[in-house]
């Protein structure tokens, strides 16, 4: 019995304790738990609002395209000027099936020449490419010592050597068609003010599985719903990076590209619009290559995008801001680009601070019913992204994936929306980030 009567005795004294920390807490640490609950909630709002008014900006160019899709004017011409067609590559063997299908170009051979630049460390596939170029007199390979600033220190080095009076450049992994040679260069013919043309991206293995799914995705809002959109409100354009032909003149005016950046198609676009330049973007000029197919590099490209984006904005943020020259459609346009990064952040601010909100709102039961209707109403007015996701999934013919597109959306996407910020916030904080290479399907089919 005195076993019994002690314990009886120490939980009784531990429940006076327990009671005491508590009418404490509710005394004190509560109503701090009440204010700092108030400040995240309307923190959490205001997230909101910016979600919303992001997602209502890619409905209306949603909408805005859908309504005014007309046939563009086919691509027509003799103009036949010459062409250096630059191939930059890192250890990477699919770059010889892009230059296969550069080879097939149905264009003066006279007219054109294709320079690979092979930055690579492994000595086995630079031996492959170097055996391949030597079998044809209209393609060279040119090797630097040190592999310095990346992909535009690549195109810097190539631009020494160019020949022609366009450069039209294609990532590794791209395919491109017979006539594309001929058709990206008919725009040049009419305007000097055009520096530079982007064709449209498609993707050889969109539906490989669900990741690569999310990554033709991303990539298909941009080429149908985005770029669309901007062309047809303002007739410019902005580089992607790859299937693109640039004035060379043009190029070495503004002083070529800028070496490590990570997205030097959208610095050097910027750069051309500041000048008085400008770009054509031809939706219906397309462009095989391929999409990340694993997570991790997935993360990486997005984040490695977003800082590049960012960091180029950053970099010329005054001058897109209080250059006269630049128009306030131009500078809307800068703005449509950078939009989608906005929607990242706000997405990000209104999980993190809905979640803050409510381990912070005082205990009481869960109203399931209000919990349920105010998480899909917040879906449903943030939700233009999707609809462009699902418009942009049916332009480029893939209307069956709708469903695992969508799932992909809700689960990997939300990861690869944490690595967009991380890449985002590096670039804001002035971090250095490295450029990361992708596995490429392309690879292992060459190298086999």
């Amino acid at each position: 019995m005195g076993l019994i009567e002690t314990a009886q005795t120490l939980s009784t004294r531990w429940e006076i304790i327990v009671q005491k920390i508590f009418d404490q807490y509710q005394a004190l640490g509560r109503p701090i738990l009440d204010y700092v609950h108030i400040i995240f909630d309307d923190v959490f709002k205001i997230f909101l609002v910016v979600t919303v008014i992001a997602s209502f900006l890619f409905l209306v160019m949603t909408i805005y395209v859908l309504i005014n899709r007309r046939k563009e004017q086919e691509l027509t011409g003799n103009y036949t000027p010459k062409v250096t067609v630059q191939i930059p590559t890192y250890n990477e063997l699919v770059a010889l099936r892009c230059a296969k299908a550069c080879l097939n170009f149905d264009y003066p051979k006279d007219k054109y020449e294709i320079l690979i630049g092979d930055d690579s460390s492994d000595e086995t596939i630079s031996d492959k490419i170097l055996n391949f170029v030597q079998n044809y007199p209209i393609m060279k390979v040119l090797k630097r010592e040190k592999n310095i600033g990346f992909k535009p220190g690549n195109l810097n080095n190539l631009l020494k050597h160019t020949n022609g009076e366009f450069i039209v450049i294609f990532d590794s992994d791209f395919v491109p068609p017979k006539d594309f040679l001929k058709r990206i260069v008919q725009p040049f013919a009419h305007d000097e003010k055009i520096a530079a043309v982007q064709a449209k991206w498609t993707f050889i293995n969109q539906n490989q599985n669900l990741i690569s799914i999310l990554a033709s995705t991303i990539l298909n809002v941009y080429h149908y719903v985005t770029l669309p959109f901007i062309k047809k409100v303002r007739q410019i354009s902005f580089l992607c990076g790859s299937a693109e032909a640039v004035r060379k003149s043009t190029l070495v005016r503004l002083g070529g590209w800028d070496s490590g950046n990570l997205t030097e198609d959208i610095e050097y676009s910027i750069r051309m619009l500041n000048s008085g330049y400008k770009a054509v973007y031809l939706p219906d000029l397309t462009c095989d290559s391929e999409v990340p197919y694993t997570p991790k590099d997935l993360y990486k490209q997005q984040m490695r995008w977003a800082y590049g984006v960012i960091y180029s904005i950053k970099k010329h943020f005054k001058k897109i801001l209080f250059n006269h020259q630049t128009t306030l459609k131009d500078k809307t346009c800068v703005g449509i680009v950078v939009g989608g990064y906005l929607l990242a952040v706000s997405l990000a601010g209104l999980f993190s601070f809905g979640f803050l909100s409510l381990i912070t709102h005082p205990p009481e039961p869960i109203n399931w019913s209000i919990l349920i209707y105010e998480t899909l109403r917040n879906i449903i007015i943030t939700s233009g992204l999707l609809i462009s996701s699902i418009v942009a999934t049916i332009q480029s013919e893939n209307s069956r994936k709708l469903l695992p597109m969508i799932v992909s959306s809700f689960s990997y996407g939300l990861i690869t929306t944490y690595y967009v910020n991380k890449g985002i916030f590096k670039a804001i904080l002035g971090r250095p980030m490295h450029w990361f290479m992708l596995n490429k399907k392309g690879n292992e089919l060459v190298g086999n």
